[in-house]
């Protein structure tokens, strides 16, 4: 059997009360209560083949955690069955814990006030990893994670960085045959950032794990990602080819420089006659502003050569820092609700 995890006809309705605002409202709600349905999810079907890397995206709201927690065993659908694996997780939920991991990049499953190397002697106990394979496992986490760095400090006195990473080396402790990440990278600097996409993309070569992710940060996505899965308003939206996305929608890209004049007019000046020495293709698909010493560029990634504007503005001005951002995952997801795809 190739396929992983199959979802079939997913809903998930909460139930709700109205209440009324002020004094009389609370009052009135203690008698006679109007209750409200709230449908998170509507009849979403897909399946994901064993070891790939799926992007699970959309706005907030739009019931990506919903139908994570109904994928793994936390919450009931109201209609419609999920299988991780064969078992209907929410019916199993201990087997399924066995063999799944959970990575939430707003909370932790490591214990608090305990080393970290306790925390994961527990885990070791409570997944019953025997020991040769734990020694294993440690000795790899540690070369991709360089847990031994951190690893006899409280986590309560890791930075962010850290217990990320040791998050998700204690989610894959078990060698689960499917990892949940919600923002793995929430919050993280380039450098670690970089370094939690390299080991996400080694355990999935390493162990054939199957991967969703859910994000916000389309660098995550394009990097791990060959195949997304977008949900808006708790309805299947897209589920494709991220290559699709990105030339249709994801075209979008923001330099931000932090430049050191005197005479914003001379600089303005400047930057009108370097950009009339580019071909016209690229005029066209460009646009800035200039205030308070930051240069906003914003072009089209599909048509300009990002590495020409980047030339252009490091080698006549004064650049004291810079920045690039991609559209974010809410305009493209909007950008396709009104459009279509």
């Amino acid at each position: 059997m190739n396929t992983m995890i199959e979802v079939k006809g997913l809903t998930k309705v909460f139930k709700t009360y109205k209440r009324e605002s002020g004094l009389k409202g609370t009052v009135k709600a203690l008698f006679k209560r109007e209750q409200i349905d709230v449908t998170a999810v509507k009849d979403i079907s897909f399946n994901i083949k064993k070891g790939e890397i799926i992007g699970y995206i959309g706005a907030n709201g739009a019931g990506k955690s919903t139908t994570i927690k109904m994928m793994t065993g936390i919450l009931t659908p109201t209609n419609g069955v999920v299988t991780v694996d064969g078992r209907i997780p929410y019916e199993a939920r201990t087997e399924n814990a066995k063999h799944i991991g959970v990575v939430f990049g707003q909370k932790t499953q490591l214990w608090w006030d305990l080393p970290l190397g306790e925390t994961f002697a527990i885990l070791k106990e409570i997944y019953q990893v025997p020991d040769e394979i734990y020694k294993e496992q440690m000795a790899y986490f540690d070369e991709v994670f360089e847990l031994s760095e951190f690893m006899n400090q409280t986590v309560r006195t890791l930075s962010l960085g850290q217990r990320m990473r040791a998050d998700l080396a204690a989610s894959m402790l078990h060698n689960p045959k499917v990892l949940f990440l919600d923002e793995p990278t929430i919050g993280l600097d380039v450098v670690v950032k970089e370094r939690i996409r390299k080991a996400i993309k080694d355990m999935n070569a390493r162990y054939g794990t199957t991967i969703i992710l859910t994000t916000h940060d389309m660098s995550d996505i394009e990097q791990l990602c060959s195949r997304i899965i977008i949900i808006d308003k708790g309805a299947l939206l897209y589920d494709g080819s991220i290559d699709t996305i990105r030339q249709t929608y994801g075209y979008e890209r923001k330099f931000t420089f932090d430049l050191r004049y005197d005479d914003g007019d001379a600089i303005r000046a400047k930057f009108e006659t370097l950009l009339t020495n580019i071909d016209n293709r690229t005029l066209e698909n460009l646009s800035y502003t200039l205030e308070n010493n930051q240069l906003e560029i914003v072009f089209d990634r599909n048509q300009i050569n990002i590495s020409g504007i980047m030339n252009i503005v490091l080698q006549n001005f004064d650049v004291l820092d810079f920045s690039v951002k991609d559209m974010d995952i809410e305009a493209i997801v909007k950008g396709i609700y009104g459009n279509g795809i």
